[in-house]
């Protein structure tokens, strides 16, 4: 989870093996109602537990019954919410680059959490820098 705001990463969670995006938010994350939740279409289930979320729109099945308006509409609001969204896929980037996300992990699993949270501490203190 990053704050838009700051550009900091607040917290980060884990499970083990595969876990869809929206499982580990719906079971673990609690986010104030209040809170606007940005998110990609991994976490479009979400809308049932947090109803203050933005999600890009889909591309309908009847996209022909649609007007020109409304398709234009369409992608002005996906355009506006992926503009929002690059400064969190940037900071994720920037975990990444140290490769214990981008890579399978072969080091205990009890270790992996801790080794992550240090970089998003590193990737914090870059940013205040």
């Amino acid at each position: 989870m990053v704050d838009k705001k700051t550009e900091r990463i607040i917290c980060t969670e884990f499970f083990n093996g595969k876990a869809h995006d929206g499982t580990i938010f719906k079971t673990t994350l609690a986010v104030l109602k209040d809170i606007l939740v940005l998110a990609d279409s991994g976490y479009r289930g979400i809308q049932k537990v947090h109803a203050n979320s933005l999600f890009p729109i889909k591309r309908k099945e009847d996209i022909k019954n649609l007007s020109e308006s409304e398709r234009t509409d369409q992608r002005i609001k996906n355009k506006e919410i992926s503009s929002e969204r690059m400064k969190i896929e940037h900071i994720i980037g920037r975990t990444k680059r140290f490769n214990i996300a981008k890579n399978q992990y072969r080091n205990g699993r009890k270790n992996f959490g801790l080794r992550y949270n240090l970089i998003c501490g590193i990737v914090n203190y870059e940013n205040v820098a």
